[in-house]
């Protein structure tokens, strides 16, 4: 982006469904929906994303760890996961601190801080099924060398960081992702889904999260 979000400022808000989510005034950004951060997390990543995806142990990248929402709700699973989240703006922990994520998840106070508390830049073992590497990198500098089964693209929105929902970012992703990967966003513009078409994701328009009445899933098939 063209701010520098390190210096930009931060407040904590709860949406609609109780749970936490951060607003950057200056951006006029929310981290989720203000319908419900958890409702739409569950509803986006995990009902349209996770659930469709078969393969064991699951490869996950995460374009935007942000809060670390979609990385708790997919531990809380049960599968087995390597998880690679990319976050070049890392959210302060004074801010972290006051998310109420934990309880409206079955008081998971713990494992959200193992979550937080793990090495960036390093592979950590949050529980016997649960790998993850958090990178501090902008998702143009990232070299991957996994392939991923499984994409949850929740950068902010186009408006807000149209450098990220650009033709290179999106094959740069798709040359990741392993046969048959999912792709799957909050976003539903037709450019995005015109774009992701172009280079090869057959695109569904799917229902939306409350609030919002479509969402994006993209899946790479053997051509």
């Amino acid at each position: 982006m063209e701010k520098d979000q390190n210096r930009l400022s931060r407040a904590v808000v709860t949406t609609k469904d109780g749970s936490n989510s951060i607003f950057v005034p200056e951006l006029d950004e929310h981290y989720h929906s203000i319908h419900g951060a958890v409702q739409e997390a569950l509803h986006v990543f995990i009902g349209m994303g996770l659930d469709h995806c078969q393969t064991e142990p699951i490869h996950i990248l995460e374009v935007g760890f942000g809060t670390g929402l979609n990385c708790l709700l997919t531990c809380l699973t049960g599968r087995e996961v390597f998880y690679h989240g990319i976050e070049a703006y890392p959210v302060q922990q004074e801010i972290l601190d006051k998310l109420n994520y934990s309880k409206l998840t079955g008081d998971n106070k713990n494992l959200f801080k193992s979550i937080h508390n793990a090495s960036w830049q390093s592979h950590e073992r949050i529980t016997p099924y649960f790998r993850l590497l958090k990178d501090q990198i902008l998702i143009q500098e990232v070299e991957f060398t996994e392939q991923y089964n499984l994409i949850y693209f929740d950068a902010f929105g186009p408006r807000a960081q149209k450098e990220l929902w650009d033709l290179k970012v999106y094959r740069k992703l798709y040359n990741a992702m392993a046969s048959n990967g999912i792709f799957v966003t909050y976003c539903a513009q037709g450019q995005v889904r015109r774009d992701l078409q172009s280079i090869g994701f057959e695109v569904e328009r799917l229902p939306g999260p409350p609030g919002k009445r479509e969402m994006l899933r993209g899946t790479k098939y053997d051509r």
